[in-house]
């Protein structure tokens, strides 16, 4: 099936009990037992399982083409458990530019705990292979980056990890599976920070990872979500099932509006530079277009006049909210570096739009005031 039907009925489905449309929300923490001690329906414990997240993970694995998903209470919850599944002795392959959480992941909690990470160019196959030692475990990839919008080659990559080994796994967060499946292209598994697109409306925090094999690592990482508890409500999951619903109609307009800033932004004077996959002159605009369906709907531009200047022509927007995160109906700008603070490698004059639902020219009308005050 397609994904708009996916996205639908993947997961869902009649309440077979009271032939409800709509999926209710079970609350409930417990389940009844059967008289033999059984839980033939499936459930015993929330922290275990639920039917709400059951139905969330059905559907992401769907989208995703993958065999399984475990869903998690956040995106950072989803790569942390991942991590840690590895084992201590494991080493992992990141971007040079990863976004700083999972930078943060990898050298504050996984190092001192046993597992290594390289940070490399991922965009560069030779650097990659270079990178890889004999206890390599993963390649992780994320594509397009966060807030570079730089474009890696998910199936060269995953060849590189296959051939030592290694697993591929890639961040498709900010590209949903609606416009890019990296398990189609040879990578063994997804992540996703269901607070962002999914979710799509900046009301529901969670995470997920999504398998292409239900195989032993897949095992791990539901073992990690069941016994240390990092799971996402029951309401949460019924939140971002229903936000998955309009995901592959919300992410065409994410995407085209997008497009159209991006495109005013690269001729604007008061611009230095745009980072967009969509524009034909980006240098990963050749890549995407043959791994993705569209663009998204994230960018980043840099402004002459350094740090200072690129806050004052954030502080002088009027529709575009002043927050951090990405993929929600509202757009939002944010100075990505002072948000990393020091030792980002952001560049500082850099301000990274999340582009909503808006009309677009509202929104062109709104950065052209406020590249032009001040």
């Amino acid at each position: 099936m397609r994904p708009e039907t996916l996205a639908i009925h993947a997961g869902g489905g009649v309440d077979a009990a009271t032939g409800a449309v709509t999926a209710p929300i079970h609350l409930s923490t417990i389940f009844e037992r059967d008289e033999d001690g059984a839980y033939r329906r499936g459930f015993s414990y929330t922290r275990r399982a639920n039917p709400n997240r059951l139905g969330l993970e059905r559907c992401l694995a769907a989208l995703e083409g993958g065999a399984a998903a475990v869903a998690f209470a956040s995106g950072s919850a989803a790569e942390s458990a991942l991590f840690q599944a590895l084992g201590r002795s494991a080493h992992v392959i990141a971007p040079a530019d990863a976004y700083y959480g999972t930078r943060l992941i990898l050298n504050e909690i996984c190092e001192p705990w046993g597992l290594s990470a390289s940070f490399v160019d991922i965009t560069d196959a030779g650097a990659v292979r270079a990178a890889l030692r004999k206890d390599s475990k993963l390649i992780w990839v994320e594509t397009p980056s966060n807030p570079l919008m730089r474009v890696a080659d998910i199936s060269a990559l995953a060849a590189l990890a296959h051939e030592a080994g290694a697993l591929c796994a890639v961040d498709n967060t900010l590209a949903t599976p609606v416009l890019q499946r990296p398990l189609d292209h040879g990578a063994d598994i997804a992540v996703h920070a269901t607070t962002k697109y999914l979710g799509g409306h900046s009301d529901v925090l969670g995470g997920a990872v999504v398998f292409k094999a239900e195989e032993d690592l897949y095992a791990r990482v539901a073992a990690i979500a069941h016994v240390a508890g990092a799971v996402p409500s029951p309401f949460e999951c019924w939140l971002a099932l229903r936000g998955v619903k309009t995901l592959p109609y919300r992410m065409r307009a994410h995407s085209s509006n997008a497009l159209c800033l991006a495109k005013f932004l690269d001729e604007h004077e008061a611009v230095e530079a745009v980072h967009y996959p969509g524009l034909h002159d980006d240098p990963g605009h050749a890549l995407a277009l043959r791994q993705m369906n569209s663009f998204s709907g994230v960018l980043s531009f840099r402004v002459h006049g350094g740090a200072q200047r690129a806050l004052q022509v954030a502080a002088q927007a009027k529709l575009f909210t002043r927050a951090t995160s990405f993929g929600g109906v509202e757009s939002l700008i944010e100075h990505r570096a002072s948000i990393e603070g020091p030792g980002s490698p952001v560049p500082q004059n850099l301000l990274r739009l999340s582009v909503g639902l808006e009309h677009p020219q509202d929104l062109i009308e709104d950065l052209a005031q406020a590249l032009a005050a001040g």
